[in-house]
């Protein structure tokens, strides 16, 4: 039997691998299935930006003269309508994992000690282990941190009222994505960053969410001091450019990213912010104990979490394979997609263009406001080493480029490409101009 501790995205993936190839899988859930993906994560962010974007086009519209008026959020409606979704979400994970002939146990505390797997305090016999306990918040060590009306993604539940003023502290893609929601919602929203907001973005695509975040109130390079207030936080404390500033907020979100859940992990080798330690093979430094997604540490990202949960199943199953980081998309979900795959933009040539109009853009060309495409290619063969697509199908577009990249597709391989039409995909024009100019220079 294969014991796995973790039914997000990375066990559940490698459960269902496990059970169609024939083994006895028992999946460890001590809360919901689906993990922080779906519970706290990537769905939340879509279910609330739906939202944000459907104001901001009332908003542009209005602007125009076609419609009069600007619709209002039902805050708690949308957050209980948003979690009965996310129920039926899960009922159909568990359904589909059960139906691949993994049986899933819920409600019970999954640990690794001494070499042993443990239900609770039960020990379980397992000839593999796969550990994807997945991550929590982080949540920073400062003076009142623990008074109400501070939230984190997972306890977004709890805000009650919607706030007039927020502050969120973070400089990632969670604080951009959150910002923008709430922006939308209508909250006077301050972003708290403790260096560069968005600092690791490509700078075109750092350009367009400074853009599309206009009306949030960054504060770069500042430090939290404390947080006070009464029966609720009313304070945030900072330190920007050497002076203590007080910053009025009616709440605070916590968007300072994830640690791993290892704390009840004995035995394994982890790093210092308690991640498990694995090779590519997605192996820990114990026998026949695997060690996937969140729990092994940055990115936290569902699809490499999915992936190393099939990397860790087929090394099970006798398979020899490795984990592949080079071409990993990633998007940032403001008003538009903002997605972008990476693997080196050093010596290259680079090629921009506005986004096209199309589906989701026509209305925004008054404003410039269509996103953009960019390629980044070797000078010599074409071949692609990066591109950046915003616009609202960008993170679809980024996955696929990702693939072909990493297949060392060039721009000249899009000369036959047809392309889809009306789309704001503008990648595909973008590399057969490319190819052109690349030509003309030798």
């Amino acid at each position: 039997m294969i014991a796995i501790l973790g039914g997000g995205p990375a066990g559940r993936i490698a459960s269902i691998r496990l059970a169609c190839a024939g083994k006895e899988v028992q999946l460890i859930e001590q809360g919901g299935i689906g993990g922080q993906c779906l519970h706290f994560g990537c769905m939340p962010v879509c279910a609330l930006n739906d939202v944000a974007r459907m104001i901001h086009s009332a908003h542009t519209f209005q602007g125009l003269g076609i419609i009069d008026s600007i619709p209002q959020v039902h805050f708690p409606t949308l957050l209980q309508e948003m979690r009965e979704i996310q129920g039926k979400i899960a009922s159909i994970l568990d359904h589909e994992t059960r139906n691949a002939g993994v049986n899933i146990v819920y409600g019970r505390v999954g640990r690794f000690e001494n070499n042993s797997v443990f239900l609770d305090d039960e020990k379980i016999d397992a000839e593999a282990v796969i550990i994807a306990t997945g991550s929590s918040p982080y949540i920073p060590d400062e003076e009142g941190i623990h008074l109400p009306g501070i939230y984190t993604p997972h306890s977004l539940w709890d805000m009650k009222t919607f706030p007039d003023t927020l502050t969120i502290v973070g400089g990632g893609v969670m604080a951009a994505e959150f910002a923008y929601i709430f922006k939308e919602f209508g909250s006077r929203v301050t972003l708290v960053c403790r260096s560069s907001f968005l600092k690791n973005l490509d700078n075109h695509l750092r350009a367009l969410a400074l853009k599309e975040l206009q009306g949030v109130e960054i504060r770069e390079n500042t430090s939290i001091c404390s947080f006070t207030g009464d029966s609720k936080v009313t304070l945030v404390h900072v330190k920007m450019n050497r002076r203590d500033v007080p910053l009025k907020t009616d709440a605070v979100l916590l968007a300072t990213g994830l640690v791993p859940r290892s704390e009840m992990l004995e035995g394994v080798a982890k790093g210092p912010a308690g991640e498990v330690i694995v090779d590519d093979h997605m192996r820990t430094s114990v026998e026949n104990v695997y060690a996937c997604g969140d729990v092994t540490g940055p990115p936290y990202l569902t699809p490499v979490a999915r992936h190393q949960g099939i990397v860790a199943a087929d090394n099970i199953l006798g398979k020899d394979r490795r984990m592949d980081y080079r071409y990993i998309p990633q998007s940032i979900t403001l008003t538009h997609e903002l997605a972008f795959c990476i693997a080196s933009d050093e010596g290259t040539a680079k090629f921009t263009v506005p986004g096209p109009a199309g589906p989701g853009t026509f209305w925004s060309v008054p404003s410039g406001e269509t996103g953009l495409a960019k390629i980044m290619a070797d000078p010599d063969s074409g071949e692609i080493r990066g591109m950046c697509s915003a616009g609202p199908g960008g993170g679809l577009i980024a996955g696929y480029m990702a693939f072909l990249m990493q297949r060392n597709f060039s721009v000249h391989d899009f000369e036959d490409f047809i392309e889809v039409h009306p789309s704001t995909d503008g990648i595909y024009g973008l590399a057969k101009y490319a190819s052109e100019i690349l030509k003309k220079r030798k």
